[in-house]
């Protein structure tokens, strides 16, 4: 499933972290509570129709929800638990389980997508020294001119620092430049006290 190192999902957790995390969304789903703000955000970029991608989609809310807004919607996570969630939970897109540091053009269907949202503070769970590598390879399944959106909170295993790093490294090589940022995913303007990023990158054409 995954190459070494293993992802920090599996390492920085605690046993039974996955159901946990399953449990906790179908409660606040239950609740009520809104957890689109993601999906809403993404179908605000997209052309109707699009191909989309939801990197760690996790239980899989905002792909269904992309996919019931008429969006071709696939959703990748390294956890398997996850997965299985996602398809009993939010069936119609396409899921499979991949580690995003390998992810492929065959794990979206074939051809590029137009927009990769990867939301849930994905890149501090990934392996170790691999973050730049899962920017890279969400980029690459993006068609030219197309965009990818990351939220990201700072962490010690992944500050706000080495992101920009990377991302600067990728706009220096020409594959995607930072297009936009904002603190939240309702558009509030990004500051240097801000504890998120909702970054958008547009790939090169």
């Amino acid at each position: 499933m995954t190459s070494s190192p293993q992802p920090r999902w599996f390492t920085d957790t605690q046993p039974g972290h996955s159901q946990w995390f399953i449990e906790r969304f179908r409660a606040l789903e239950a609740d009520g509570v809104d957890l689109l703000g993601e999906a809403r955000f993404a179908d605000m970029l997209a052309q109707r129709g699009s191909r989309i991608l939801d990197a760690g989609c996790g239980t899989g809310r905002m792909a269904q929800a992309l996919h019931a807004a008429g969006h071709t919607a696939y959703g990748v996570d390294v956890d398997p638990e996850l997965i299985a969630a996602a398809e009993a939970d939010h069936p119609g897109p396409t899921y499979g389980v991949v580690d995003l540091s390998e992810l492929t053009l065959e794990d979206v269907g074939g051809e590029p997508v137009d927009l990769v949202v990867c939301a849930g503070n994905v890149l501090v769970f990934v392996a170790p020294g691999t973050e730049r590598t899962v920017i890279e390879r969400l980029c690459a399944v993006t068609r030219p001119g197309g965009r990818v959106v990351i939220g990201c909170r700072p962490e010690q295993v992944y500050s706000f620092e080495q992101y920009d790093a990377d991302l600067a490294a990728l706009a220096e090589r020409g594959i995607a430049t930072v297009e936009q940022r904002f603190s939240t995913w309702h558009l509030d303007p990004f500051a240097p006290d801000s504890d998120f990023a909702v970054t958008v990158l547009r790939v090169a054409s």
